[in-house]
Formats: structure tokens, sequence, C-alpha cells
């Protein structure tokens, strides 16, 4: 008998010396961590109380040759385990699923963890992750280093993730020559906003639709939407194929695209935005609105609920790459619960992984390995 974790954590490189006093498995205590975390644990004492619990549960797949590690063991080997090969792994997983429904659209965002402290641009934990929209899974997450920017982490998630066929979607703040092109070098197809922090960019966008105004926006493609939700918000976009005029060095860009958004409440117009984007695809203007309205499910999907079903922002851990490590288990464990068949919120998910062993065997046996 085995699941599907067993394979994933096979060949993570255990950051612990060989000695004599090494008397758990790292797989038994990546496992146990994982499970916990799905089932409703978010710290080292309540991982440690889950694995005593259900220490029965888990001996038809796990060795325990000492028994369930204790709270400073998990905390121990988290905070000394490689982040990027542990995310790595969980990614590999993940993809695999994305394979077999047909990989389209990743979403490239970072996020903070409030209470956890560190010297990054934020002033605390922040991870850059790659987010699967249409399969809602996770699969790559890169912490930024001490001293260092979610721009120049990006790029090294990029290089772990296999691009070829997808649509990448990034926000302005990813608005980069070298970000584009390695993306298209990758294989993939790149969709970003334009914003201030690309002056001479936005500028030159900006010339473009004044020039395709001035003909009445002859041969561009366009399209609108209507969404109805608190309050109920039209949107219209234009697309201007094989554009003129941009900077040099912004990897084979296909079209521009504006799109105006009007917030209507009782009735009347409340607030209008307007925000260019740069595309190396060339396809209608529905289509590429939609890429664009999806690029929030990272919000929406990942992001809000891991704060509130997993409330990440409270989270202290800091002891070297224990917060980023727990952080990408959270980001596994919401994947695999949101893809449950099941009804109720996360957080009743997770509850219920707690209650019922059947249950959590199958969140874990959700993804299998080709």
């Amino acid at each position: 008998m085995s699941i599907p974790l067993l394979a994933v954590f096979a060949d993570v490189p255990d950051p612990r010396r060989e000695t004599k006093n090494k008397l758990h498995e790292l797989v038994d205590i990546l496992t146990l961590a994982t499970c916990a975390v799905i089932a409703g644990a978010d710290g080292w004492d309540q991982v440690a109380a889950f694995g005593r619990a259900k220490q029965t549960l888990f001996a038809p797949y796990l060795r325990l040759p000492h028994g369930v590690p204790s709270p400073d063991t998990f905390e121990r080997v988290f905070a000394k385990l490689d982040p990027d090969a542990f995310a790595d792994r969980f990614g590999r997983w993940m993809a695999a699923a994305c394979e077999s429904t047909g990989l389209v659209h990743v979403a490239i965002d970072g996020k903070s963890a409030r209470r956890s402290t560190k010297n990054t641009f934020t002033g605390c934990l922040h991870l850059v992750e790659a987010w699967a929209v249409e399969n809602r899974l996770i699969l790559g997450q890169r912490s930024v280093p001490e001293g260092g920017h979610e721009i120049t982490t990006a790029p090294d998630l990029l290089g772990a993730l296999d691009l070829t066929g997808a649509v990448v979607t990034v926000d302005a703040a990813f608005c980069q020559k070298e970000l584009v092109s390695q993306i298209r070098t990758q294989g993939g197809h790149y969709v970003v906003c334009v914003k201030g922090n690309q002056k001479g960019l936005r500028g030159a966008v900006a010339e473009v639709f004044a020039r395709a105004g001035e003909d009445a926006f002859a041969g561009c493609a366009m399209g609108s939407a209507v969404e109805d939700g608190q309050h109920e918000e039209e949107r219209y976009v234009t697309v201007v194929e094989d554009p003129e005029g941009l900077p040099s060095g912004w990897a084979d860009v296909g079209a521009v695209a504006l799109v105006c958004r009007e917030r209507v409440v009782n009735g009347k117009p409340n607030e209008s935005t307007a925000h260019y984007y740069l595309t190396s695809l060339r396809i209608g203007a529905v289509e590429l609105a939609g890429y664009i309205r999806n690029h929030w499910g990272i919000e929406n999907g990942l992001h809000w609920c891991l704060d509130i079903a997993f409330r990440e922002d409270d989270s202290r851990a800091r002891a070297g790459h224990a917060g980023a490590n727990l952080g990408m288990i959270r980001r596994v464990a919401l994947s695999l619960l949101q893809r449950a068949d099941t009804k109720g919120s996360i957080r009743t998910r997770r509850m219920k992984a707690a209650w019922d062993d059947q249950y959590l065997l199958k969140v874990l046996k959700i993804l299998t390995t080709k």
C-alpha cells in the first residue's frame, strides 16, 4: 500500500548529517507534516499532536522506527530543508495533473506572510508563486531572499517550470524585458500589465491607441462583458495587433490591449479605470480579456483562501527556511482540498480531513503520479 506523497518525497535532499542520532526518516517527517496541515494543523505542536493521534492510520504507509517526531524535530528539519528543492518536488506532482487536463493559464504573483518578519522588500516572508488557474493547483514557489525583491526572484521560479504551450500572466510589478523574454524562450506566451514603472513603454502603448482612435479603431478587435456581483461591472476590451512604435527589447510582441472597466452602483456609473497590456498572443479580444480577468484567480482562489482558511498572515514561522516550506505545504493542501469532491468551505474540509481518515486518504490520492 502507498500514497502519492511517498513518491513525491522520495528524492528530497535530507539536510541532516548522517549520524546515529538521526532517528526519524525524512519521508516520514514530510508526509506527516503535509497531512497534518491538510487536516488543520497550523504549527509544529499541532503537527506532532496530529501524528501521534493518527499513528495507527499511517502504520501501513510510514516506517516511523522511533514513533512520531517531536515538535522541535519538525521545526529543525523544515528550517534546514532546501525550500526550492521541496517546492519543485511538489510542483512536478501538480504539473503532471495539469498535463492530463490541459495546462493553459499560469498566473505569477507574490504574497507576504505579515507576522513572519524577514529582511525583504516587504519586511516579512514573501513568496512568489506559480498558480495553474483553470486547474487550481500550485506549480511552484520561491521565497524572496534576505535583502531581495520579488522581481529578481521570479526568473528562478519560471526557470523551474515547463512553460511549453502555457500562457503566463503577470501584473505590472513583473513587467520586465528579461522576464517576458524568458517566458518566450521557455516556450510560453505572456500577458503583462503595463503601468508607470515602465514609463517609456506605457507612453508608447498609449500612442498606439491614440493613433488607432484617430482611425476609429478600424481593424481592431473589440469586445465587452458585464459581470454581476455585489456591484455590476462593465468591461470593454480593445486589441491592436502588431503595434508600431514600441521600445525595442520586448520579445515577440503580438498585440497591445486596452481594458476599460466601469463600475455601476444602483444603475449609475461609480468608478472607471483603464489599463494597458502587452502580450505575445494574437487572439480575439474576448479570449484575451479572459486571461486578464482570470489572472486574479490567484488572489481569490489562492491568497484569500490562505488567509481565511489557513490563517497564513498569523503564521510566525521564522527559523531558517521553515516559513517558506510551511507556506508551500499550505498551498499544496489548498490545491488538494479545492479539488476534493466535497461540499463546504476549505475550513470545513480541513476539519473533515481531521475527523474522517478515509476522507484524508481520498484527498491525498486526488492527484496520482503517472
